[in-house]
């Protein structure tokens, strides 16, 4: 941390520090610059490009097919929503239709990562409060359960590469439903048990209720989408208002907040967590036989025709595009992404003036980023 004393107008003097990028709670390569009146912070100003892995750009040079992997290592937390963004965009620009089964496991498997991802967004949450790691450690003992699945479907937990253009790579392994839906059965006690120990907590509705307030206003007008946006009290999920995929064939509620706090953030991820225990429940129990590929989708020498597509998704973060330029050739002309963790870290610092220091690495949790969806 570096301190550099500055002089604020008519305001006496004020402290201007770097917090980061070595602080356990700003998740890697990342750091604010923030400049402080006593403890409350005037400005802040996020830093961050020291991940960049010119994503967008190596894409462009290679195959559609090669650049799957890449769509993994954006947000490595949520590799499978990510998947299908891109295989969505792709198969907007070569016309294919996927089949029903493989429309299903997309929806269980995604619907499966928001799970994940919302128990290490809260469990992390705790943390940053100053929990000593046991809250964060039952969600992880529950993502854990997931993971596997993952691993026994893709060979991966984290970095799973399981869609393609037109479908799904393999075939579910035998006990794979089985294990899902026992999964989806206790899911709901975890769910329980952890509302027991925070919802209600004198101590954490201190520290999360009237926090980082962020104004529906406001986060219209940044752009900002997923829970944060919801939390605000705007009713806006891509699943509903696109209905991409299947998802207009089941029956689940949008959560809402009223305040954008950080209460609400965490009420909202709660909730959702519930919304897709319901999908998951309706997914796995008509999840019809059949194949997983369309035929048509070629794996070597695919060459969509000229034309350009933007497939989005709701990922759990929020909206994820991948918007798509075809010349005719085996790779893109041009390949751009559109994260939801870049987008919604612009409204930090309005979040966060006017609160603590301490507030302020809490409400950065509750924007839920991945660097690698940031620096692109």
């Amino acid at each position: 941390m570096n301190e550099v004393l500055v002089t604020g107008d008519g305001q006496g003097e004020l402290l201007e520090i770097a917090l980061g990028p070595h602080h356990p709670s700003t998740h890697g390569v990342f750091r604010m610059d923030v400049v402080l009146d006593g403890e409350r912070v005037v400005k802040l100003k996020p830093v961050f490009g020291y991940l960049h892995r010119n994503h967008e750009k190596i894409a462009e040079s290679a195959s559609y097919l090669a650049s799957m992997p890449y769509t993994d290592r954006l947000d490595y937390i949520c590799s499978l929503t990510n998947n299908w963004a891109y295989a969505l965009a792709v198969e907007k620009l070569a016309g294919l239709q996927v089949p029903e089964r493989a429309e299903y496991i997309r929806v269980i498997t995604a619907e499966l990562t928001r799970l994940v991802n919302h128990t290490a967004t809260i469990g992390f949450l705790t943390q940053e409060m100053g929990a000593s790691g046991t809250p964060l450690m039952y969600a992880f003992r529950e993502r854990e359960k997931i993971l596997d699945l993952f691993e026994s479907l893709t060979g991966s937990r984290m970095m799973c590469n399981y869609m393609r253009f037109g479908g799904c790579r393999v075939e579910l392994p035998a006990g794979w439903l089985e294990q899902a839906k026992k999964i989806v059965v206790e899911f709901p006690r975890f769910l329980d048990e952890y509302e027991q120990l925070l919802t209600g907590n004198e101590i954490f509705m201190a520290r999360a209720q009237g926090v980082g307030v962020l104004k529906k206003e406001l986060a219209i007008d940044a752009g900002v989408t997923g829970p944060m946006l919801r939390a605000s009290g705007v009713n806006y999920d891509i699943r509903k208002v696109d209905k991409y995929g299947i998802y207009d064939r089941f029956d689940f509620k949008i959560p809402l907040g009223e305040h954008g706090d950080v209460y609400d953030r965490y009420m909202v991820r709660m909730l959702e967590m519930r919304e897709s225990l319901k999908i998951l429940n309706q997914a796995l129990r008509d999840l019809p036989p059949g194949p997983i590929m369309d035929p048509k989708a070629k794996i070597r020498g695919f060459r969509p025709k000229p034309g350009e597509a933007y497939g989005r998704i709701e990922a759990p973060k929020g909206e994820l595009g991948f918007y798509l330029i075809s010349d005719g050739s085996p790779n893109p002309y041009r390949y751009r992404v559109r994260p939801p963790s870049l987008i919604n870290l612009t409204v930090l610092e309005e979040m966060c003036r006017g609160y603590s220091v301490a507030d302020t690495i809490v409400i950065f949790g509750t924007v839920d980023i991945v660097l690698g969806e940031v620096d692109r």
